[in-house]
């Protein structure tokens, strides 16, 4: 069974949209733990825009799973993350104009950096992930700088809508989860996923984990947080050939 890790950023972003307490990413967190997520994800931005800093601390004491804490590699955010010392950093490119991340981290041009970071995060015992796109020489690099995991970029992927090119997309992640696995690397994969488009990602066996939140957050307003996670978790079944 891939593990699902539920991103609980936009329970945020709906609470600072009135600058107060509700509604709570520790609760959804919860919640989504409640319903089988295996882990969570959240992103400090350097804005600020949805989680806060004393939400990585409280949502790092309170769950029970593993908290994967998805950042930018800058200094700031480095030493944040070797205080709270998460289970996992995941480093994603960022850009303050961006609504959304809108591609992976090129690796290939920062190498001497990364491989820093990651040894300083390894010094505190803290796993080292990158999300970068279905690329070879990503990947590669990856590996280079001594990465635990990749977290391959789905984004293009859902947004296409010929079959010709979801199929294409789907090659190169395909391969470069392949690629990952032969050197190593744990392989992750997330952006965009839904219930639906979810079930193609989770047939490739490579993929051991999952970063979906958007969409969950989205339907647990319709039926709720439980509900929401609960049928995520069928479809990634689905789509593994497991329908217990």
């Amino acid at each position: 069974m891939i593990r699902l890790f539920v991103n609980v950023d936009h329970v945020a972003t709906i609470r600072e949209a009135r600058k107060t307490i509700e509604p709570s990413p520790l609760k959804a967190a919860l919640l989504a733990e409640k319903a089988g997520a295996q882990g969570i994800t959240i992103h400090l931005r350097e804005d600020r825009r949805h989680i806060q800093d004393d939400d990585v601390r409280l949502i790092r004491e309170e769950i029970n799973t593993p908290l994967n804490l998805e950042m930018a590699p800058t200094e700031e955010m480095v030493q944040l993350a070797l205080e709270i010392q998460p289970y996992q950093v995941s480093l994603v490119p960022e850009k303050r104009q961006e609504i959304t991340t809108e591609g992976g981290l090129d690796v290939c041009s920062q190498e001497g950096m990364l491989s820093e970071t990651g040894k300083r995060m390894h010094d505190r015992g803290i796993l080292f992930s990158l999300f970068i796109d279905p690329d070879a020489k990503q990947v590669d690099a990856s590996k280079r700088v001594k990465a635990d995991s990749i977290e391959i970029n789905t984004g293009r992927y859902t947004e296409l809508v010929s079959i010709e090119g979801i199929r294409a997309e789907l090659e190169r992640i395909q391969a470069s989860a392949g690629r990952a696995a032969e050197k190593g690397l744990k392989v992750f994969a997330g952006h965009g996923l839904n219930y639906e488009n979810v079930k193609d990602i989770a047939a490739i066996p490579e993929i051991e984990e999952l970063n979906i939140g958007h969409f969950i957050v989205g339907q647990a307003v319709y039926g709720g947080m439980e509900n929401a996670v609960t049928e995520m978790i069928r479809s990634i079944k689905a789509g593994r050939g497991n329908q217990s």
